[in-house]
């Protein structure tokens, strides 16, 4: 599995975190792994709220919850970081780690693409497309540390990168 992270600055309206990186874990599960192998794997690392659907193609990013994404079926390539971001591509067995305030949308996929997302115990996704407020910003930079990643549990890559 290789990870790379990355820090997005501020971008228009959407805050971003400079806080904790992106974490993207390409080959997170190997080939023929399904959505349901990432259910099961983010619930047993301690993440909750577990869905599957796609990404919407519209800028967004949640300011009470960090998020991973695990992609079961297909491919996508989503904007990361806000309307001035970065296109990631992402297919199947990819994970994205995205810590509050990051803005990502979904710019084109397969027409396959299914992922599955969960947040970590005790965060709750909303769902914002406009300016932060001053309330929204405070909650992002409060957000703790999760005590476990998603993919590799509680000594992994999430747990050091953001410490």
């Amino acid at each position: 599995m290789n990870t790379e992270e990355i820090v997005f600055q501020p971008s228009d309206w959407v805050p971003n975190n400079q806080r904790f990186p992106v974490l993207i874990y390409k080959d997170a599960l190997p080939i023929g792994a399904s959505s349901a192998d990432f259910e099961t794997l983010f619930a047993a690392n301690g993440w909750t709220g577990v869905w599957k659907n796609g990404v919407f193609d519209y800028q967004h990013y949640h300011s009470g919850a960090h998020e991973v994404l695990g992609v079961g079926r297909g491919s996508a390539t989503l904007l990361a970081g806000g309307p001035e971001g970065q296109p990631i591509e992402i297919s199947e067995g990819d994970c994205l780690i995205l810590p509050a305030g990051t803005g990502h949308q979904n710019l084109g996929c397969s027409w396959d693409f299914e992922v599955v997302g969960a947040y970590p115990e005790g965060q709750h996704a909303d769902i914002q497309t406009a300016a932060a407020t001053s309330e929204m910003l405070a909650m992002i930079s409060s957000l703790p540390v999760p005590v476990t990643d998603p993919i590799l549990g509680s000594s992994a890559s999430l747990v050091e990168s953001w410490r």
